[in-house]
């Protein structure tokens, strides 16, 4: 008997102790006891966090005489910073009276069949209560916790959770809504729960669905059906637009680092695009002088920044310098939903940033295949020139704007995208979002279907090929699909060599129409002759269309009625209070196909006289151009017969004594001496280049390729087949070669330099 009773204490005993492992301890949500020891510290030798801290405290006390919900979190920093009680005391007192609500729903929402009983101001709320709740834990009396506790579940935790992610009463699917209203509801109810486990236990096993659930955001691979794009991008970041992509991956973090902190001991799981985030967030901006700018496609701001989610991966382990140079860029308060440092989750989360880079450690040029955006820029410096387009998905926050493109140069985006404002708003729906408020072209005045906005684009856009050569950059945007009701063939290369980016169309449509080429700049619009010139301070650039035809050289455009004339069109300022211009350059002929081939010269000061002497050029089946500029001519050729008119038959040209199957090359060498002595090409889908019966380059593939010879060193940038073998003319054995950045063992034979590659990857190992 007595080793029975021994036995049933033991279990007790082990059981209790199983019981209060279980528990948590207050406060250790997100503001926990080592991050307010942390701050406390840096604080005595780091100015800008305690004038930060001034700026905290003058809040919460604002906070503490109103008793503002909405100022929890700043009254829950301020408990925990200072021990005073009067803050505990408010945030219970704030939490009594809210959970006295009838409903946190939102009445629009509940109208809905079946009723969204969450949404995210309900998320925010959450947010806020779990961090009150966590801070002023040990103030409360164990029935006022009880009380708070059962308010907070039937407002918040069970609406949010039973409405996204529980059964028997979720309504909302990945494929539906799996974007970032997903992760702001689930994931701050999912913060909430946490908070409230100790009173309700059996909100604990929603806590770990949802934990074991988060991947599968991440995973989401998009559907056919109901034509949703893949969320994230092999390459990291995520179709939405920065600002969404940015929203959703913080509500994500934010979870995740809570449950981490209440889970001591416990292995999270592996989320793998959480590493390749920091590179997403960095290829998408543009550090400038001033407050950092970000690529603002679709439904997101220029001034917009993802500092929030990458201290989040910084505090998740994610040690990446580059997170550190991108917060360092970050202007305070250059946003409304940053985490600043004079905001509790900056002051809290914000890294030491004195070892910051001066610039990534990051490719110049970046390829998100998976939804449509490419970057490309000159370098990481301050107010360097960048690059940037889109061709991807049309649906809810990713705008109408396939082949569309945006130029920074010189800390501005000179020639910039339309933007976007409030989506009640009619202007967005009218405006925004349609094709006519990006850097396109239309078809008889119509871009893309209006109904890819609420439907999606059943056929979508896409971007391949970029190759990145230093002063030689390429990539191609295929818009076909989103334009396909009028469009057959909707190609944009962007060709940048040097202090100009070629953008080459090539257009076709089902029937005979008009064709217009849409320009959205950011500056002082000026035409000159055949040039328009865009100023803005310090940024100027050049737009010079050649083909199909020039600009008409007056406003007398009756006088040149086969030259483009120009449309000035007043359209809503993204902040809606006023108007501004924006371009349409006309074609006046009504046509089926057409090549088009705009410079966008890219001047080093406003100022600037001397500019490339462009002279366009044509022949037996192609079109081009010689362009001359500080001692060095290019040629420029563009194949007429390249662009899908012929079925079996390669499609041959013989220009200047060259010959070729390519779509289009260039062949670059210096001022006075002669083409076929060159050393630099580019050859965008080409199989051959010939010359005087010698071979220059040879695939059995067509292959898009830059080559650069130098100082007895051959550089090849290569893309366009997974299995590549291919031979280019060298005079003489090159003493190194590499290969998309890579070195190879030289092959050598007769004039002609072997290359094999498999999967793109160097068929041999081979260290530098």
């Amino acid at each position: 008997m007595k080793q029975t009773i021994i036995a049933v204490i033991c279990f007790f005993c082990v059981s209790s102790l199983y019981i209060q492992a279980q528990k948590i301890n207050h406060p250790s949500l997100l503001y926990t006891p080592q991050r307010i020891q942390q701050v406390k510290q840096r604080m005595q030798h780091e100015p800008k966090l305690q004038e930060a801290w001034g700026d905290i405290k003058k809040t919460a006390d604002e906070a503490l005489q109103k008793k503002d919900f909405n100022r929890l979190d700043y009254l829950s920093l301020a408990y925990l910073m200072t021990d005073n009680k009067e803050y505990a005391d408010a945030i219970k007192e704030i939490l009594l009276k809210a959970v006295e609500a009838e409903s946190w729903g939102d009445v629009e929402m509940m109208a809905r069949i079946p009723a969204w009983r969450s949404q995210l101001g309900m998320a925010h709320k959450s947010f806020l209560s779990a961090v009150g709740y966590d801070a002023a834990y040990n103030v409360m009396s164990s029935s006022e916790r009880k009380k708070i506790a059962e308010g907070l579940k039937r407002l918040a935790v069970e609406p949010a959770l039973g409405d996204w992610l529980l059964e028997p009463t979720r309504i909302h699917s990945l494929n539906s809504m799996g974007h970032n209203w997903w992760t702001s509801c689930v994931c701050q109810g999912g913060i909430l729960a946490l908070s409230l486990q100790n009173e309700l236990p059996e909100v604990k096993e929603w806590v770990e669905q949802l934990h074991e659930s988060l991947p599968e955001w991440f995973d989401f691979a998009g559907d056919v059906l109901q034509q949703k794009a893949k969320s994230f991008d092999e390459a990291g970041g995520m179709y939405e637009s920065l600002n969404y992509a940015n929203f959703g991956i913080q509500e994500a973090l934010l979870f995740r680092i809570a449950w981490i902190n209440t889970h001591p001991g416990q292995n999270p799981g592996d989320i793998p695009q959480l590493a390749k985030l920091p590179s997403y967030f960095s290829q998408v901006c543009y550090p400038r002088t001033g407050m950092l700018h970000s690529l603002n496609f679709g439904d997101s701001h220029k001034n917009v920044s993802a500092e929030s989610s990458m201290m989040l991966l910084y505090a998740l382990g994610v040690k990446d310098p580059t997170i550190l140079w991108y917060i360092a860029q970050v202007e305070q308060g250059q946003h409304r939903d940053g985490f600043f440092l004079n905001r509790p989750m900056g002051f809290l989360y914000t890294p030491d940033l004195s070892k910051a880079p001066a610039v990534p450690q990051l490719p110049t040029s970046q390829l998100f295949a998976d939804f449509g955006w490419a970057t490309m820029r000159d370098s990481w410096e301050k107010d360097a020139t960048m690059l940037a387009v889109k061709s991807g998905h049309t649906w809810n926050h990713s705008h109408a704007d396939a082949n569309s493109f945006i130029v920074f140069h010189k800390g501005v985006d000179i020639i910039k995208d339309g933007g976007n404002c409030w989506y009640p708003n009619p202007a967005y729906r009218n405006y925004f979002f349609q094709s006519q408020a990006h850097n396109v072209v239309l078809f008889n005045g119509e871009g893309q279907p209006r109904e890819q906005q609420y439907s999606g684009s059943t056929l979508r856009g896409y971007l391949h090929h970029l190759l990145d050569a230093g002063n030689v950059k390429y990539v191609l945007a295929n818009g076909t699909g989103p334009v396909s009701n009028n469009f057959s063939r909707n190609f944009r290369h962007f060709l940048w060599m040097d202090n100009v980016i070629y953008m080459i169309d090539d257009l076709k449509t089902h029937k005979v129409g008009r064709f217009e080429w849409l320009w959205h700049t950011n500056g002082t619009y000026k035409k000159s002759g055949v040039d328009v010139n865009v100023t803005n301070g310090n940024s100027s650039v050049v737009i010079r269309p050649l083909y199909p035809r020039l600009l008409a050289k007056s406003d007398f455009v009756h006088d040149y009625p086969e030259d483009l004339y120009w449309e000035e069109i007043q359209a809503p300022t993204e902040d809606l209070k006023g108007t501004e211009t924006y371009y349409s350059f006309h074609l006046p002929a009504e046509v089926n196909r057409v090549k088009g081939l705009t410079a966008i010269i890219l001047k080093e000061t406003p100022n600037e006289k001397d500019l490339p002497q462009m002279e366009r050029r044509e022949g037996q089946d192609w079109i081009g151009l010689r362009i001359r500029h500080k001692g060095k001519v290019t040629d420029l050729y563009i194949n007429q017969l390249a662009d899908g008119r012929l079925m079996h038959s390669n499609s041959w040209i013989m220009p200047d004594g060259w010959m070729t199957d390519a779509y289009m090359f260039a062949v670059s060498y210096p001022e006075g001496t002669e083409a076929k002595d060159a050393k630099d090409f580019f050859i965008c889908h080409g199989s051959a280049l010939r010359r005087d019966k010698e071979t220059y380059f040879s695939s059995l593939a067509k292959l898009f390729v830059i080559q650069k010879e130098e100082d007895k060193k051959l550089n090849l940038w290569i893309d366009g087949q997974p299995k590549i073998n291919a031979s280019f003319r060298s005079k003489k054995k090159p003493v190194r070669v590499e290969v998309n950045n890579k070195r190879i063992p030289v092959v050598y034979k007769q004039s002609q330099l072997s290359i094999k590659l498999v999967d793109l990857v160097i068929s041999q190992n081979f260290t530098s």
